[in-house]
């Protein structure tokens, strides 16, 4: 098989997660893809029309896309449980990884808004943003003694990802204050070795 790949991908991170928790990145190429707003990549298009990482091309070419499905199809084949057979287990995995990448999403807005030249930004949306993390953090804070009785599946990487992106990407959000909690489960998150071995190990 066959992964487009950016270190710095947060949906990325997601799917190699995965893979070292399975115990079969060995069957994976690694393709670094650099992707941009303003410049697509030509060569990606073939294998996904939405010029998007992560994209994963399996043995007999048919690709694979995006994150949530390549992450269940990598579970599926390896049967590493990340994503719960039981329809109660399964749901609460589903709608945290959905919360994790809904929040990545809103993230990876909110930077791109933050870039532009400060006379081009809008500050109703840079609001907007500002809000939408206060009240993801404040659910996930609440939510915290329960991700730390969880057994480790698709949901909380997803939302380990997105916090973890936070840090990497917006250090002074400082995001730990007030949220101690939530910073204490991350940190046991942080240093789970499939989590680590991930850790971009580039500069923003």
């Amino acid at each position: 098989m066959k992964l487009h790949w950016s270190p710095r991908s947060p949906f990325v991170r997601k799917v190699m997660i995965v893979l070292y928790e399975a115990g079969i990145a060995d069957r994976v190429t690694l393709v670094r893809t650099p992707v941009a707003m303003d410049k697509p990549n030509l060569d990606l298009v073939a294998d996904n029309p939405l010029i998007k990482l992560p994209t994963l091309v399996l043995d007999d070419g048919t690709p694979v896309y995006d994150s949530r499905v390549i992450c269940a199809y990598l579970d599926g084949l390896a049967g590493a449980g990340l994503l719960p057979a039981d329809p109660a287990a399964r749901l609460l995995a589903e709608r945290r990884q959905a919360l994790g990448d809904g929040f990545l999403d809103a993230l990876l807005l909110y930077r791109q808004e933050r870039n532009k030249p400060v006379e081009k930004q809008t500050q109703a949306w840079l609001d907007a943003f500002a809000l939408k993390t206060g009240a993801v953090l404040a659910v996930l804070e609440a939510e915290a003694p329960a991700l730390r009785a969880s057994r480790f599946d698709l949901g909380l990487i997803a939302i380990g990802c997105a916090l973890s992106y936070l840090d990497y990407r917006f250090p002074d959000l400082a995001w730990r204050d007030g949220h101690p909690a939530l910073a204490a489960w991350h940190q046991d998150f942080s240093a789970r070795p499939s989590v680590a071995r991930s850790q971009p190990d580039e500069t923003p």
